[in-house]
Parts: structure tokens; sequence; C-alpha cells
């Protein structure tokens, strides 16, 4: 049986946090409220005329400088990363974050005052299934600071990170799983910090009016300077991982896949966050809606049954889109996980087999054939294959359209094709074909 989907999360009611914001240094009240399935998080600004909301994407992503800020038009909100860490690592979906001024509250420099605002809301399910983006590729980002993120593919969400300060000070290293449990035991605790030579240029940038001993620790050498001792002897990594996280809360979707990261920061964090959604953009399925060419112009799986020999569980087409002419023909295939095959290639990272891709092109071509001879009745044979490549992985879920130009045919028995089969309009696979009919 197939597993039962994830479902979409929404808070159970409103709760709220009160406090003082730590770049501005205002008070501010945050209030948590549920929102319906798809609605994902969204910030509004209850002091602003028309109080208008923003989307919590990183497309409204204005500034990185020593925290996230997201804006709209002339409206921002500042410092998001830790409400929205504690959001998405909590399991919430779903939900509204009111406020009354530009930036949540800092609250001790952690997390835990969010986490335990959510849990005192409850989390609870909706009755729609979460659409997470499986990391399918290595991906990788180096900036010119000498931060280095890498995301390797993983059925979890997961952080292995180092952070180093200025000469290799505190160098600290953590890799764990992000989990509702795991993240408010092991992650929402840990405080913000800085090292006491960015103080200075921070206040001249107008920034850290509301930082404290009370809120934040003071790195000076190899002193640290804090209202009270460090919790976790690696506390530094960890708020690292807590920001990473709501930095890639940015991204809209939950991730599965594993995050390496070396001198993470805002600024890298926010460009990986964009290449994420760049690579999930590339791996959304080609559905928009197409019009199936009806009559001569396609071929529902019935009449491709009616042409083709094969079935279950070898037969690689299921329609026909159309023709172009007298020379050109495409198909699809819908790739699930129920495909016989997939209990056995790479279980735990299925992948389509390439020489069953070849098969489809094969059999797309020889319907191209066959239409051209006016003869359904014969039986293609494959006879060989030419400058085939296999360009990227085809996973379960992919729609595979298949694609064969007829180059060749002589008297009806020999044909050549060029062929290619392509997931979301890139190749995947490509290959000249020759077949005999008899």
């Amino acid at each position: 049986m197939p597993a039962t989907p994830e479902l979409q999360h929404t808070v159970g009611k409103s709760a709220s946090l009160s406090g003082t914001s730590l770049h501005t240094g205002e008070k501010v009240t945050l209030r948590l409220q549920p929102a319906p399935v798809d609605h994902g998080i969204k910030f509004k600004r209850k002091d602003l005329q028309e109080e208008p909301t923003i989307d919590a994407r990183v497309e409204n992503l204005k500034t990185v400088e020593r925290a996230t800020t997201i804006g709209e038009g002339a409206m921002r909100v500042h410092t998001v990363e830790h409400v929205l860490a504690a959001l998405s690592a909590m399991g919430v979906d779903n939900a509204i974050i009111e406020m009354d001024a530009n930036e949540p509250p800092i609250g001790d420099g952690s997390a835990i005052g969010y986490v335990e605002m959510i849990k005192k809301a409850g989390v609870i399910p909706q009755e729609s299934p979460r659409r997470p983006f499986t990391v399918r590729e290595p991906l990788h980002i180096e900036t010119k600071g000498g931060s280095v993120l890498v995301v390797l593919p993983d059925e979890k969400f997961r952080i292995s990170c180092t952070q180093v300060g200025p000469q290799g000070r505190f160098t600290q290293f953590l890799s764990t799983e992000i989990t509702p449990a795991i993240f408010e035991k092991e992650i929402a605790p840990a405080r913000t910090f800085v090292f006491y030579e960015d103080v200075q240029p921070l206040m001249e940038k107008n920034l850290i009016k509301g930082g404290s001993l009370e809120n934040a620790i003071v790195i000076r050498g190899d002193a640290v300077l804090s209202k009270e001792p460090l919790r976790f002897e690696d506390e530094f990594v960890r708020h690292k991982i807590l920001d990473m996280i709501g930095d890639l809360a940015l991204v809209g979707h939950r991730l599965r896949g594993h995050i390496i990261a070396v001198k993470p920061g805002h600024g890298p964090n926010a460009e990986l966050a964009r290449t994420l959604v760049r690579e999930h953009a590339k791996t959304m399925p080609a559905l928009q809606p197409r019009a199936f060419p009806a009559g001569e112009g396609g071929l529902d799986i019935k009449q491709v049954m009616d042409i083709l020999p094969h079935r279950y569980p070898f037969l690689m087409v299921d329609r026909i889109l159309g023709f172009e002419g007298e020379t050109k023909i495409t198909g699809v295939k819908s790739v699930t996980i129920n495909e016989p095959y997939f209990g056995g290639h790479f279980p735990g990272h299925p992948v389509m087999p390439g020489v069953l891709q070849v098969e489809a092109m094969a059999q797309v071509a020889s319907i191209l054939m066959m239409k051209i001879t006016q003869s359904a009745s014969r039986i293609g044979y494959f006879i060989s294959a030419d400058d085939v490549k296999f360009r990227k992985p085809v996973f379960p879920g992919d729609t595979l359209f298949i694609h064969a130009e007829l180059t060749k045919s002589r008297g009806g028995k020999l044909a050549k094709a060029k062929c290619h089969c392509a997931v979301n309009d890139q190749v995947v696979s490509e290959g000249e074909l020759m077949f005999t009919f008899l």
C-alpha cells in the first residue's frame, strides 16, 4: 500500500508573544493566527494603514545585514529568521504572523519563546497533503567570504554545520536531523551571538538598538560575555543552524535533503535559498494543462495497445500526444513509484533504468513507422542504438515526454529514428535507433 501522505498543518488557535526588537529596539507584540491550506506563512503589519501582508518567500527578501529582512514596496519586516525557524521546525505550514511593529521580539536571543508560543497554540493537521521539495541532485554554492554550502539528496532534513569565527576562534561543528523534538531541545535554546569587534560597526549602522547581554552573547577575545553561562558547549554552531532553518524557510517548501554548511550566514543562506527555489522550479512536474489532440492527432492508451504488442509491465507509452507531418511523433509516459522495476533498481533512491527509456523511445518510434506504412499488424524489432546518452536521472513522479523523428526509411522494412526523452523540457536521454519490421 502507498504511504499515507504528510498533511499540511496550521496552529490550532491564536497565541501571542511580546517584547523588545533586537535591531530597532521597539516594543512589539507578535500574534500567531491559524491559516487555511496552501496559505503559507505571511506577516501582517497591524501598525500600518490597511494592515498589509507579505509572504515569507525568498522573492521578497530585501537585506541580510546581520538579520533577514523581507519587504514589499515600502513595507519591511526585519529579523524574521527566528520565528520562521520555529514555525518550520515545529511543523507549521500555514499561519499568519500579526505584528504591531516592523520587527519580531528578540526574547532571550533564541527561538525558545516562539516554540513555547507555538506549543500553546497547538499544531493541527489540515485536509491537504504537503508538497515537500526532495533534493534529487547535489548542488552547492561558494561565496567570496569563504562560505561553502552543499546540499545532498536525503529522505530527511538534516544539517551538518561548521561555525568558524575570526582567526578561527570558537570553531564548532554539529550534525543533526531537524525534527520538532530535536529542534525544541537541541537548537531552539541556542542564543544569538556577536564578536566584540563587530559591535561598534553595527551600532554605527543604527542596528542592535535593543541588544544587551540579556538577549545576546558577546565574544571578546577568548572570553564569552553573557548574563548566564553557555547553554551548550557548542551553542554558537547551534544558533547558526537555527538561523539557517529560518532563512531556508523562505524557500516556501519543506526540504528533504542534507545541507553541509561551512561558515554559513544570512547572506550565504539567502543565496542557497534562491538556488533551491530555482532547482525546485526545474523539478516541478511539467504538467501545465495540455490539450490532448483529438481524432488522428493523438492516440489514447487503448489505441496504443491496438498497435503495440507490448503489455504490462513492458508497455512504456501511456498516450501519443500527436504527430507532426509524416516524420515526427510525441508520446508520454507517467513514471510512478508503482513501476515494478523500482522495487529492485536502487531501493531507497529509485531511478528509472536508462534501458527502459530507450525502450520507450523505440515503442514511440515504432508507432510512427506503423502509421506511415498504414499497418498496425506488424511487429517492430529493435536492431541497433547509436549515440545513446543519459543526461539526467528520471524519478518517480516525473512525466516522460518521448520524442521521435524518422530520419531514414527503406521499403517499409527498415527505419532509423532520432529520439529523445524529456522531463520538464530538459533532455534526460537520447539516441539514434534502428528497427526492422516484420
